[in-house]
């Protein structure tokens, strides 16, 4: 069984439950550490500590693999612009198991747009799964870093990612056959924010003069949405919940958005408003957790695709905090994996 379907009340008078059960104590240590490195490196003025973060970055990194894993995936790297520092981690199976095209997903990793890399260990984990668990062939997309880059350098970055493959294949890849005219955007957090603007910008400029990727779906996960308004469900769960909190969040929109702008910024605040949709947008399924700040956003963005008439699959998982996927050890990991690689089956254009 996977998460739940439907729609929660979003926004409405939510009022304070019980935390779920405490996650494994190996989790729990995990969090602590990934919680005090972000805190240690996010700087009040809206800048990041650079010398420190290198430091804690290559602790983190991990280097790409191209021997097969124990699930026979394997990982290399390409570069997409070298002046601008943006490249991709590829993870494919071994050339041996792969019998028929492979659909491909797009991933941008999260980190509030301004932290992390695709060499980052948990976000390594978590493209070896996709590959393994969904089937289907991952680049990981490293995109430029706020403060220094902001927006929208970011949803540049990513539609620019989509224009190389489009024109280049994947390189490297030469041994596994793809089905670029189903690729999927995947991405969590911040990375689930930059699925949606590059998706819609794709779809509204881009899809109709595209060689040969087709936006078949995307996976906007917890995806990084706000705005001024406090919602319930960040007043009820601040100081509860992990990893989020109002500070953080508000440092990444400070470090991200353009100098002077507020959280009603449309890279934020995706509303009836702000989403301006295309008519090609993809078919979406958008990942809630229940014991997440941030879903309160997250169901006003699932109203805002479903008034505007897209196809959209909410599912929630109600003891879930934010990030929960990138823990092998929870039993939601796994479920989430399968409700993707039925949604992906679901809306490829070729069957396997």
């Amino acid at each position: 069984m996977g998460g739940k379907m439907g729609k929660e009340a979003a926004g409405g008078g939510e009022s304070p439950r019980p935390p779920p059960p405490p996650p494994p104590i190996g989790v729990r240590l995990q969090l602590i550490g990934l919680t005090a490195a972000i805190d240690a490196v996010e700087r009040r003025d809206g800048t990041v500590n650079r010398g420190l973060y290198s430091v804690l970055d290559r602790l983190m990194s991990a280097r790409a693999n191209p021997v097969p894993d124990a699930a026979g995936v394997r990982s290399f790297d390409f570069t997409i612009d070298a002046a601008r520092g943006v490249w991709a981690r590829v993870f494919a199976p071994a050339e041996a198991v792969v019998r028929s095209p492979l659909p491909v997903m797009v991933y941008y990793h999260g980190g509030g747009f301004a932290l992390f890399s695709s060499a980052v260990g948990p976000f390594n984990g978590v493209c070896r799964r996709f590959c393994s668990d969904i089937g289907v062939v991952v680049v990981s997309v490293n995109y430029r870093l706020a403060p220094e880059h902001r927006y929208p350098a970011a949803y540049d970055d990513g539609v620019d990612a989509l224009r190389f493959i489009d024109a280049n294949g994947i390189p490297g890849l030469d041994d596994v056959p793809v089905d670029l005219a189903s690729c999927f955007l995947a991405g969590e957090s911040a990375g689930g924010n930059i699925v949606h603007h590059v998706a819609n910008r794709w779809a509204a400029t881009l899809q109709t003069t595209a060689n040969s990727v087709r936006l078949a779906g995307i996976f906007p996960v917890q995806p990084y949405f706000g705005g001024e308004e406090r919602t319930p469900s960040e007043l009820t769960l601040e100081g509860v919940a992990p990893v989020v909190n109002l500070r953080r969040s508000d440092f990444s929109w400070k470090a991200f958005l353009p100098v002077g702008a507020d959280r009603d910024h449309p890279a934020a605040h995706v509303t009836d408003e702000n989403a301006e949709l295309a008519g090609a947008f993809p078919p979406a399924m958008v990942v809630i957790g229940g014991f997440d700040p941030l879903k309160d956003w997250q169901w006003r963005y699932v109203d805002v695709l479903r008034r505007k008439g897209k196809a959209v699959k909410a599912v929630e998982f109600p003891d879930a905090f934010h990030g929960f996927y990138g823990f092998p050890e929870l039993a939601d990991t796994g479920k989430v994996m399968h409700d993707m690689r039925a949604f992906v089956q679901s809306n490829r254009t070729r069957t396997a």
